[in-house]
C-alpha cells in the first residue's frame, strides 16, 4: 500500500500543481465551470493557487496530511459544480457523455484523497 500511496501522491501532486498553473496561463479554459454570478478571473486565480499549493503539498512528507485534507475538501467543493455541469444544455467539460463519466470520477478522487490521508 505504501508504494501505491506514494505513486498516487506523485501523480496527483504533479497533476494538481500543473492544473493550478494552467489557471494562470489559460484562465478562459476554466470559465465554463464557474457559475455566472462569480468573478471569473478572481475565482480562477484563487482556484489555481489552491490547486497548486495542494499539489506541491502532496509531494512532501511534512505536508502530505494537510494537503490530502485540502485535496478532499477541494473535491467536495467541486462536486456540485460537476453535478451542475451534468444538467447544463452544453456542459463546460465538453459533452453530456463526458459529464456523465466525470461525476463518478469525482467520487474516485475523493477516495484517493482519503487513501493518501489515511496512509501517510
Amino acid at each position: 500500500m505504501d508504494v501505491l500511496v506514494l505513486i498516487l501522491r506523485i501523480i496527483f501532486g504533479v497533476f494538481l500543481a500543473y492544473v493550478g498553473i494552467m489557471h494562470f496561463v489559460k484562465p478562459r479554459f476554466f470559465n465554463g465551470f464557474i457559475p455566472k454570478p462569480l468573478p471569473k478571473l478572481t475565482v480562477n486565480y484563487i482556484a489555481g493557487f489552491v490547486e497548486f499549493t495542494i499539489g506541491i503539498g502532496l509531494l512532501f512528507n511534512a505536508t502530505v496530511k494537510n494537503a490530502a485534507i485540502g485535496f478532499f475538501i477541494l473535491m467536495i467543493i467541486f462536486l456540485p459544480l460537476h453535478i451542475w455541469d451534468l444538467f447544463r444544455e452544453k456542459p463546460a467539460i465538453g459533452s453530456k457523455k463526458i459529464a456523465i463519466i466525470r461525476l463518478p470520477i469525482q467520487f474516485l478522487l475523493l477516495y484517493i484523497a482519503y487513501l493518501i490521508y489515511s496512509n501517510s
